[in-house]
């Protein structure tokens, strides 16, 4: 029986948001709290949900059949104790998504990089075409302006996220691997346990069921499936991969070979050569559920992208700003080439905000080598989300191991003095809350420019 009153504590996180509107959409009553009214609670709001900025005890749902948390939200919450100490059904945003998707056929795509992007494709071709599906999202679609849609199909799209396990609660009909490089350390604390825990991931796919994972992968022979596929931009050892690549005005066209069939004329409006890859595992799954070449074709061109992935916020002969959620080194080394690779010539400044203080403090030889990449590298301060400062760890860890010297840590208010005098190619990057910069930073580009 699905909940009449449901309160969530930490709505305005992407995953939450995304099974707030689900249960909004279900005639549920939603309501929550988080630290800080975003664009994302704003519009929950406008949508029915009442969402309240106080961690207290005045604001929350004493009727409430479920109580949903992230593991972000620290134990010491007041409305966290409140709820648990008085007896009511806790649960995990994880458990709530294996209640919803326990009955469907599940697409889930899971990776330490790519799947926002993959996963809103994947929803997006199925719902471009007719096809329909349910979507529970990790970004928002810039073509829907939203992270859920629902459908009569029964089949839901998923992005399966591996902090704290969450994607182990999924049985797959359909699932995707795009990585699984090291992070979230403190969860897993090994880059072996990552792995085991990506293989269990893809053991979970149901009997009969349909795999594609990244080529080349370490463990790649060790994940298994009934059906297993492999996919790369550039290998063509893989059963999906791209032909004929090329770029121009800030588009991709290109042709998508499959184990039986090659999808001609794909054009991506979207940048970065990653892109083109998480391109080919949406378009092969489409492919496999019978969706045809020429509404896979379709759906690729309409697709605008997901907001902060590769996302262009300001484009004039003389400045580019682009902004971007990359918070891992991978991540940041497939933007910058990305962005280099569409716009040769142009000088490239990356603004990067670290998420995590565990993250910097481990990755901070990667992350010095991918910024490397840049012409020019501005580091914000470490955003600490669910930690507490540690010692001696702070960006300019990251800044010493740095080669480049057109390098700097700077205030966010310094940062905005600079956008005034800057050109070229301009790069926000990060997961913490750099995103409230963007516009005061294309704002001030716009009178450079």
């Amino acid at each position: 029986m699905e909940p009449k009153h449901i309160y969530f504590v930490g709505i305005g996180g992407i995953g939450m948001s995304a099974l707030a509107r689900y249960f909004l959409s279900k005639g549920a009553r939603v309501s929550g709290y988080d630290r800080t009214r975003t664009a994302l609670t704003a519009a929950l709001e406008g949508e029915g949900a009442l969402v309240s900025y106080e961690d207290s005890l005045d604001v929350l749902d004493k009727a409430a059949d479920w109580v949903v948390y992230t593991p972000a939200i620290p134990a010491t919450s007041v409305i966290l104790r409140y709820y648990r100490e008085g007896g009511y059904t806790l649960m995990k945003r994880s458990d709530v998504l294996q209640r919803i998707t326990e009955h469907s056929f599940n697409i889930c795509i899971a990776g330490t990089h790519g799947k926002t992007t993959i996963t809103t494709l994947t929803a997006h071709i199925l719902r471009h075409s007719g096809y329909g599906c349910n979507a529970f999202l990790g970004g928002i679609s810039a073509n829907y302006d939203t992270n859920f849609w629902s459908s009569e199909r029964n089949v839901c799209v998923v992005e399966a996220d591996e902090y704290d396990r969450s994607f182990l609660k999924l049985d797959p009909d359909m699932a995707v691997i795009t990585a699984m490089d090291p992070d979230h350390m403190d969860i897993y604390g090994t880059s072996a346990a990552m792995e085991e825990a990506f293989i269990a991931f893809a053991g979970k796919i149901k009997p009969g069921g349909w795999l594609l994972s990244k080529f080349g992968l370490e463990r790649g022979a060790d994940l298994r499936a009934s059906r297993h596929w492999t996919y790369s931009l550039a290998s063509a050892g893989a059963d999906v991969h791209a032909q004929g690549l090329r770029a121009a005005d800030g588009a991709y066209t290109f042709d998508i070979a499959l184990p039986a069939a090659v999808l001609k004329g794909i054009v991506l409006h979207m940048g970065g050569r990653h892109n083109v890859e998480n391109t080919l595992a949406a378009a092969a799954v489409a492919h496999s559920l019978g969706i045809t070449p020429e509404a896979i074709r379709l759906a690729v061109a309409d697709f605008k992208g997901v907001r902060r992935r590769f996302e262009y916020v300001l484009k004039t002969p003389s400045v580019v700003l682009v902004d971007d959620y990359a918070h891992h080194p991978e991540e940041l080394r497939a933007l910058i080439t990305g962005a280099k690779d569409l716009f040769p010539g142009w000088s490239c400044t990356v603004v990067f905000q670290p998420h995590l203080f565990s993250r910097t403090r481990d990755l901070a030889p990667e992350f010095a080598a991918s910024l490397d990449l840049a012409d020019e590298v501005i580091l914000l301060d470490v955003y600490p989300a669910r930690e507490l400062p540690m010692p001696g760890v702070t960006s300019r860890l990251i800044l010493d191991q740095m080669k480049n010297p057109r390098k700097r840590v700077m205030t966010k208010e310094a940062l905005l003095d600079w956008a005034a005098q800057a050109s070229g190619l301009v790069i926000m990057a990060g997961a913490g809350d750099i995103d409230a910069l963007v516009q005061p930073m294309a704002q001030k580009l716009q009178q450079r420019a």
